[in-house]
């Protein structure tokens, strides 16, 4: 049976049941009230959306503020999220998303997708049993275009399909909502990406243009001709992976995007007129409102009767300049109050000077380009624990998109551990040649001066790089510092024992490398958590004070 016929199968078993009176059939639109205008009439529809925010807290009594403005402002506005509620902060540590969740309820949140953190816990003992739980405790249904449970006993039970009358607590395909008396189609697409960058272990990611088609192409013979893309696929982000660019020139019939991964901070919405090959396409809307709860987006979409845009405007509402709703700041101190407990606990090292981890979204130094004295810290750390367990450990690797927050000059708290390497990870060594090693610094610098987060930071040895060749012929030197202090030449068919996260290990930031020495059984999980190798290296050293070191230079750079 083809796609088509599926399709038509579908539509023709739910009309009869009455589950939803079909657009086509209907000469006009219609109110709340059921009653019918002319065809004239345009819709407008509202939205409200977030994205990124990675546990962050703080300000979420501000935001739900700002919320409430809005829906005072506009009633019938949807709330959406693009996804990355999970993952980076104490928050996340210890609530495991349910503190963010039970925000998300109070603030009524109609639909959100998932962003590949959602993923990270997937590796752990407990599996994906923390997004489950997140699942079906929401308030709110999940939209899922592209995303196969299928074989993740956790998320598996919570797919449906797709739906006409959507459930709280449930995952979907598609679905679609009667707003203002007119239906809406959702669908939403998380980043083919995750696979390399999270833990999603079982969960397999499809291809997001084929999916997203096949999902159009059924709410459009449901009758919808408004659609809505809830997107964790980042605005400009790497194309051979995916992102709402390429989205809206690809697939004909999404009318807007609301879009999460690459925090991209769109002040005012992008709109896309043109397909793949440059010929004119009926418009596609696309927002995206930064990262960490710092803005709220707003926007307003008018179609005519057909379902086509005809008029847009959005904004990003700065949410610190709200007044703290007083209810929501009371209902989080008794989340804070825990956390502040932890922030406060110290680990009995002082940091001599600030700790930075620089971002940039050009070429300048950045955690994810460049050798910083944090990136040195935590890899020191790292050999140092990993010699514990196995005296051949002779270098300590780091991704650069690990390491997520600066530690402050002064005492250093567990606070500060915690917030900077959030993920839980575990160390593990792993048996590589030399061959093996250039070929992983080769990923590491591939995309130099611009950042990457697979950009490694390295203890035990240093290496040489020329960014203006070719990604793949870019190291010039690599050497392995000995017992004594001196360093040799790594010989590329010489065996060496490193140490690294287990992300990494296993093939994340696209370390295909490290993904066939771990399926080789060349890697050993060594058990102990990154953020607690960290407190103990600082305790231990008391005075920290890192310095840049020369061991990761660019030759083509000043």
């Amino acid at each position: 049976m083809s796609v088509k016929q599926t399709f038509k199968r579908l539509l023709v078993s739910s009309l009869a049941v009455g589950v939803i009176a079909s657009p086509l059939a209907m000469p006009g639109s219609v109110d709340a009230k059921g009653k019918h205008h002319s065809k004239d009439r345009t819709f407008n529809l509202s939205i409200m959306h977030t994205n990124d925010s990675h546990a962050r807290l703080d300000n979420v009594a501000k935001k739900v503020t700002a919320v409430k403005e809005v829906r005072a402002a506009k009633p019938g506005a949807l709330l959406l999220d693009a996804g990355d509620v999970f993952s980076g902060s104490l928050y996340f540590n210890q609530f495991k998303g349910q503190a963010d969740l039970e925000f998300m309820n109070l603030l009524d949140y109609d639909l959100m997708t998932f962003g590949n953190h959602e993923f990270d816990l997937g590796s752990s003992p407990e599996g994906h049993q923390a997004l489950a739980n997140f699942v079906k405790n929401a308030e709110f249904p999940i939209v899922s275009s592209n995303v196969n449970f299928s074989k993740d006993p956790f998320l598996k039970p919570l797919f449906k399909g797709y739906a006409l009358k959507p459930k709280d607590g449930s995952i979907y395909s598609s679905v679609v909502k009667r707003v203002n008396g007119e239906y809406v189609g959702f669908i939403g697409l998380t980043t083919e990406e995750t696979a390399d960058i999270s833990s999603p272990e079982k969960i397999v990611f499809e291809n997001y243009i084929k999916e997203a088609s096949k999902e159009v192409k059924l709410l459009q013979l449901l009758g919808v001709n408004k659609i809505v893309a809830i997107t964790h696929l980042g605005y400009d982000d790497n194309p051979t992976y995916d992102n709402d660019l390429e989205l809206a020139k690809h697939v004909d019939g999404i009318d807007v995007i609301v879009g999460g991964h690459s925090h991209t901070q769109l002040n005012e919405p992008v709109v896309v007129s043109l397909d793949e090959k440059g010929k004119k396409k009926s418009p596609t809307v696309i927002v995206q409102a930064y990262q960490y709860n710092e803005y709220l987006g707003s926007l307003d979409v008018t179609f005519d009767k057909k379902g086509k845009v005809v008029s847009q405007a959005g904004q990003l509402i700065k949410i610190a300049d709200k007044t703290a709703d007083p209810d929501a700041a009371q209902l989080l101190t008794k989340y804070s109050s825990k956390i502040d407990e932890i922030k406060n606990t110290t680990t009995g090292g002082i940091a001599e000077v600030e700790l930075a981890a620089p971002r940039t979204n050009d070429v300048g130094i950045s955690v994810r380009n460049s050798e910083v004295p944090l990136g040195n810290l935590i890899t020191d750390g790292m050999l140092d624990k990993a010699k514990d367990y196995n005296s051949n450990v002779v270098m300590a690797f780091q991704n650069g998109g690990g390491i997520r927050a600066t530690i402050n000059q002064g005492e250093i708290t567990y606070g500060d551990v915690l917030t900077t390497l959030p993920f839980g990870n575990t160390l593990a060594t792993m048996k590589l040649t030399g061959a093996e090693i250039k070929q992983a610094l080769e990923h590491s610098v591939k995309d130099s001066p611009k950042e990457h987060g697979g950009f490694l930071h390295v203890s035990g040895m240093k290496l040489t790089y020329d960014s203006t060749k070719v990604a793949g012929s870019r190291v010039v030197t690599m050497d392995v510092k000995n017992a004594d202090g001196t360093y040799t030449a790594i010989n590329p068919t010489q065996e060496y024992v490193i140490a690294t996260n287990a992300f990494t290990a296993k093939g994340g930031d696209g370390f295909t490398v490290f993904k066939t020495a771990y399926e080789q059984g060349r890697v050993t999980d060594l058990g102990a958590s990154d953020w607690e190798n960290l407190r103990d290296y600082v305790a231990e050293l008391v005075n920290v004070n890192p310095v840049v070191e020369g061991r990761i230079v660019d030759v083509a750079r000043p």
